[in-house]
C-alpha cells in the first residue's frame, strides 16, 4: 500500500497533519493501532492557549514569556514565539471548522486562566476541550475522504539508504490487530504522532493504557534522535483511588487545595511542577490533600465543570458540589520525545514527528498548562504541509522486502518466548518503582536502584513472552510488544535522568535541589548505534 504522506498516530496532531497535507495535495494515508475518537488528546481537558484577550488584558508577548519562564530555560526561543503568534489563527481555524468553544455573553471564545498564565488565555469547551476539538477534527478528516485504518500497531520503520548511503524512511510496518497479519505501507514520507510515554508509570498515570511511546521507540530504533527524556509533567490534581484526571480548570476556576487539616499550602495557579511538589510534600508528611470546588456553587460546576463533577461521582463516589475531592499527582505529560528542527523533521530524511511524541523545545523542562492541544494544531499544520511537499519531490527506488520479513520474522520469534515470568506483574512493577523513585522526587541512589531493574528486565524479556499464541485479535501479543517499548524507553529515560545532576522544572532531584545553568543548561540527546544507548548533553 503506497501514499505520499503516511501518519502513524491519530490523535489531534495527526488528524491535524492529515488534513493538512492533503489541502496540500498529497495522497494521505492515516494508521492508528486504535480507533481516533480513543486517542489521549480527549484528556486535555482544560483549554488551548491563544492570547485573544476576550476576558481580560492579554498579549502574544505575555503568553510567550509565561512559556519560557515554565520551560526553566531549555525552550528554543524562536519555537516558542511561532508557537504564540500562531495561537489566535490556531483557535480561529479549529472555530471555522466547527469547534463548539464556550462563549461569552457577547459570544466571544471564552477563555480562563490555567497554571503559570498571567492572564485568563485558554480558550475551553466546558471541560471537555480536547473531547471537542478530536471529534471535529475526525468528523473533518471523514468529510475530506481521509483514509484512517484502526487496529494497526506499528512495529518499526521502515529505511533505505541512498545514493550517498544516507538513510531515508519510505514507509512502516505493522501489525493488523485483527488478522495478526504483518502489513507493509510504503510513503515518501511518514508523520509520527504517535503521543507520549507516561504509561510507563501504569496505574500512576492519567493516560489511557495506549500511551506507550511505541513511535517513540520505533523512531530511535530507525536512527533518529531523542531528547530531554527524563522530563516528565506530573499533574497535581488526579483521582486518589484512580488516577483518573481532574482538570486544571477545576483550580483555574478557583479551586482550592486543602490537607487533612483544612489548609491552604500553596498557591493553586502556579506552574505544574510547583503545585505537583508541594502536594507530594504534604502527602509525604501523612496528610491526605484535596480539591475544594464546593464554593464555586451547583449551577456553576454543572455549566464549566460537568466532566469533572461525573468523575468524581464515578471513581470516588463522591459529590464535589457537597464533597472534598480527594486527590494525587500522577504522570501526565511527557516534555521529551523525537528530536525535530523548525520544520518538524527528524534527523532522518522523510521523517517527521508532532505531537507529544515530539520535541519541538517548547515545553523545555515543564509544559505551561494549555500549551499541548496548541503545539499539536500549530505544528501539526506544519509538518502536514511540509511532509506533502517533500513527498513532492520524492524520486527514490524503495525496497521493504528484507524489512517486512524481519517483522514476520519478530512476530513468529515472540511467540517462541517461553511465559515463565509474567510481564504484567512486571509491567506493575515498574510503574511503581518509577512512581517512587524517578517520579515527582528523585536522587541519584534511587535513580541508579531503577535502572539496575530496567537493565534485569531486560535480559529477562524472553522468559516473560505472550501466553496466547493465537493469531486473530491476540490483545496479550500487542501488550507484550507494548511492554518491550516502555521498557526501551525506561532504560532511556533513567540513563537521561541520572546524567542531569540538577533539578530543573518537573525534574526535581532532592539530593541536587537547584539549577546548574553553567553545565545543564542544555538538552539531553539520545540515539543508538549499532543497537547500543549513546547520550550526551547539546545546548
Amino acid at each position: 500500500m503506497k501514499s505520499d504522506v503516511l501518519i502513524i498516530g491519530a490523535g489531534g496532531a495527526g488528524l491535524v497533519a492529515a488534513l493538512h497535507a492533503k489541502k496540500s495535495g498529497a495522497r494521505v494515508m492515516v494508521l492508528t493501532k486504535e480507533y481516533p475518537t480513543r486517542s489521549q488528546t480527549c484528556m486535555a481537558q482544560g483549554g488551548i492557549n491563544a492570547a485573544l484577550g476576550n476576558a481580560g488584558e492579554d498579549s502574544i508577548a505575555a503568553h510567550i514569556q509565561n512559556t519560557l519562564k515554565s520551560a526553566h530555560g531549555l525552550a528554543d526561543e524562536d519555537a516558542v514565539k511561532l508557537l504564540c503568534e500562531e495561537a489566535p489563527k490556531a483557535v480561529e481555524w479549529l472555530d471555522s471548522i466547527g469547534v463548539c468553544f464556550s462563549r461569552t455573553k457577547d459570544a466571544k471564545i471564552a477563555q480562563r486562566t490555567l497554571g503559570g498564565a498571567s492572564a485568563p488565555r485558554a480558550c475551553y469547551a466546558q471541560d471537555y476541550t480536547g473531547l471537542k476539538i478530536l471529534h471535529t477534527l475526525y468528523d473533518r478528516c471523514l468529510a475530506e475522504g481521509i483514509e484512517i485504518l484502526n487496529e494497526r500497531y506499528l512495529l518499526n520503520l521502515i529505511t533505505n539508504d541512498d545514493e550517498y548511503n544516507k538513510p531515508f524512511v519510505c514507509g512502516a510496518t505493522t501489525l493488523n490487530i485483527r488478522t495478526g497479519e504483518v502489513e507493509t505501507y510504503e510513503s515518501a514520507s511518514v508523520i509520527v504522532a504517535t503521543g507520549g510515554y507516561s504509561r510507563i508509570y501504569d496505574k500512576h498515570s492519567t493516560n489511557s493504557v495506549g500511551s506507550t511511546g511505541d513511535g517513540i521507540a520505533a523512531a530511535i530504533r530507525a536512527g533518529a534522535r531523542l531528547s530531554d527524556m527524563e522530563f516528565i509533567q506530573f499533574h497535581p490534581t488526579a483521582l486518589k483511588s484512580s488516577s483518573i484526571l481532574i482538570s486544571e480548570s477545576a483550580r483555574g476556576a478557583g479551586g482550592h487545595l486543602l490537607n487533612s487539616k483544612g489548609e491552604r499550602f500553596t498557591n493553586e495557579l502556579a506552574p505544574r511542577d510547583e503545585v505537583a511538589r508541594a502536594i507530594n510534600d504534604q502527602i509525604q508528611n501523612g496528610e491526605d490533600v484535596f480539591l475544594d470546588i464546593r464554593h464555586l456553587g451547583e449551577d456553576f460546576i454543572d455549566a464549566e465543570l460537568p466532566q469533572e463533577r461525573k468523575l468524581a461521582k464515578l471513581y470516588e463516589n463522591i459529590d464535589p458540589v457537597y464533597d472534598l475531592i480527594p486527590i494525587k499527582p500522577v504522570a501526565h505529560y511527557t516534555m521529551g520525545g523525537i528530536e525535530v528542527d523548525k520544520n518538524s523533521q527528524t534527523k532522518l530524511k522523510g521523517l517527521y514527528a508532532v505531537g507529544e511524541c515530539a520535541n519541538h523545545k517548547v515545553h523545555g523542562a515543564n509544559r505551561l498548562g494549555g500549551n499541548s492541544l496548541l503545539e499539536l494544531i500549530v505544528f501539526g499544520m506544519q509538518a502536514g504541509v511540509n511532509a506533502a511537499a517533500y513527498a513532492k519531490s520524492f524520486d527514490k527506488n524503495i525496497d521493504v522486502q528484507e524489512q517486512t520479513q524481519q517483522a514476520n520474522n519478530f512476530i513468529a520469534g515472540i511467540k517462541h518466548f517461553t511465559n515463565q515470568i509474567d510481564f504484567y506483574e512486571k509491567r506493575e512493577f515498574i510503574g511503581n518503582i518509577f512512581y517512587n523513585n524517578a517520579g515527582i522526587s528523585r536522587d541519584d541512589m534511587g535513580l541508579k536502584a531503577v535502572l539496575g531493574a530496567i537493565r534485569q528486565i531486560q535480559k529477562e524479556i524472553p522468559f516473560m513472552g505472550p501466553r496466547d499464541k493465537s493469531k486473530i485479535y491476540n490483545t496479550n501479543l500487542v501488550e507484550f510488544i507494548e511492554f518491550g517499548n516502555m521498557v526501551e524507553l525506561s532504560e532511556i529515560i533513567l540513563v537521561c535522568a541520572i546524567s542531569r545532576n540538577e533539578s530543573r522544572g518537573a525534574h526535581y532531584r532532592s539530593d541536587i535541589p537547584t539549577e546548574n545553568d553553567m553545565a545543564y543548561k542544555a538538552h539531553t540527546i539520545t540515539w543508538k548505534d549499532d543497537a547500543v544507548l549513546c547520550a550526551d548533553f547539546m545546548e
